[in-house]
């Protein structure tokens, strides 16, 4: 089954049984490169996220979805397989960077690039600190960050539950945040990386509401 039938027949069961209220699709650019910056609260914001935008949006996903065993195990490969996503071993002390470098080459090739500055779920619900990855995707890449604050998929799969049909579910899409401003000011590729990163959280913290982890 191909990307655009999968993402059809989701899409309709998604829209059916959960009724996302999506806002700000306008923010994303209709080509080109282009980072997709969301909190983490749930499984399934892996699969509501690239099925609300219209894009193809390529995620690094843990290689434990492709290495299940049994129906559950097969589904999940075939998902995410079919996706597109790319699978990281997070036993490789070298992953991360190398993550990091097959993100770039989807942006390299104009592509959306879809990441977790948290780095995981949130167990409490407050917002984490960002990792500086997403930001050394957009400096690296010269790419802007839209940042995303979704609402609501933890109630409809909360960690370790099987999902269930939760209406309620809100994906919100702010502006593009621009790296040119820390590439142009020359600032130190430490800080401007924090700086852009704080910038991406701040922007997902107004959004969404929640907590955010000093």
């Amino acid at each position: 089954m191909t990307y655009r039938v999968l993402k059809l027949i989701a899409s309709l069961l998604v829209a059916v049984f959960l009724r996302p209220r999506v806002t700000g699709l306008h923010h994303i650019p209709v080509r080109g490169p282009v980072i997709i910056a969301s909190n983490h609260l749930s499984f399934i914001d892996s699969i509501i996220l690239p099925l609300v935008v219209p894009r193809h949006v390529t995620f690094i996903a843990k290689a434990e979805y492709w290495t299940g065993r049994g129906i559950k195990g097969r589904v999940s490969r075939w998902f995410f397989t079919t996706m597109g996503h790319i699978p990281v071993d997070r036993t490789d002390p070298r992953a991360g960077q190398r993550s990091l470098e097959d993100a770039l080459a989807v942006l390299q090739r104009g592509g959306a690039f879809g990441i977790y500055p948290e780095g995981t779920r949130s167990r409490d619900g407050r917002l984490q600190k960002g990792h500086t990855g997403v930001a050394w995707l957009a400096l690296a890449g010269s790419t802007p960050v839209v940042p995303v604050a979704l609402r609501g998929t933890d109630r409809v799969q909360p960690v370790g539950k099987m999902p269930r049909p939760v209406r309620g579910v809100e994906v919100t899409f702010g502006p593009p945040l621009d790296p040119s401003r820390q590439i142009a000011a020359g600032t130190r590729p430490a800080q401007a990386r924090r700086e852009l990163t704080d910038q991406v959280m701040a922007s997902i913290h107004a959004m969404s509401g929640q907590e955010l982890v000093a």
